[in-house]
């Protein structure tokens, strides 16, 4: 498997099961990443958030924690390579063994999203995708405890996953802030959300994003969010 070069980074994917996708992509530019010096991304992957997180916010230090050894691996020696590796910390952890002594401004996952039923014949792909390896309960509750006061709680997760998720959430405090609508083209239905939680109440922001007019024809939109990071946009 060839590496992924963005425009300041790249990014080796071979030792891992899970692959470079839009959603992680999209997650990474979506977020807002004022005023977090301190960034958790809880199931790191390939490393993908935490390169993107130190691109947008040079003042920023940023952990990734991943369970699967060789994505564990991986996103280790690709954050290492960047030219922002001593801002980046990758730990071999699962979040319900993960401790940290100081909270996190920011929490951003892209957390497992089948209960077992689509599972794949790859095991280090079910271990990511898969909710037995970390329940969306469990996910909200140590993000809760993990977050600063002041701090923001982001996902992305499936369009039908919408309600449960925000039920967990308002049962441990964290309300909906913001909210975006993922549609894959013009015609498709959404099957993808953005979230950002926080401990404090506010008016409901609401977005809707499309990525393609048609097959590769991205929308202004689209390229105006990931222009930064993708080398042909």
């Amino acid at each position: 498997m060839s590496n992924f070069k963005f425009k300041q980074f790249e990014v080796a994917q071979d030792k891992t099961a899970m692959q470079i996708g839009t959603d992680g992509v999209l997650l990474g530019a979506w977020s807002d990443l004022v005023d977090s010096r301190n960034i958790l991304d809880i199931g790191c992957g390939t490393g993908l958030i935490c390169l993107m997180a130190a691109q947008r916010n040079p003042s920023s230090l940023i952990t990734g924690i991943e369970l699967e050894f060789n994505a564990f691996k991986q996103s280790t020696e690709n954050c290492k390579k960047s030219k922002w590796n001593n801002r980046i910390s990758i730990i071999h952890s699962s979040l319900q063994s993960f401790n940290s002594s100081s909270k996190f401004d920011l929490i951003i996952s892209n957390p497992p999203f089948f209960s077992g039923s689509t599972e794949s014949q790859n095991y280090e792909r079910n271990l990511a995708r898969n909710t037995h390896t970390l329940p969306i309960n469990y996910l909200i509750k140590k993000s809760k405890a993990l977050l600063d006061k002041n701090g923001k709680f982001i996902v992305i997760i499936p369009f039908d996953s919408k309600t449960n998720f925000c039920d967990l959430a308002n049962n441990n405090n964290l309300f909906l802030n913001k909210i975006c609508f993922i549609k894959g083209n013009i015609s498709s239905p959404i099957k993808r959300i953005m979230m950002e939680f926080s401990f404090a109440k506010s008016e409901l922001i609401k977005q809707e994003l499309t990525i393609e007019i048609y097959r590769h024809q991205y929308t202004k939109e689209y390229i105006s969010l990931c222009k930064d990071f993708y080398l042909k946009m």
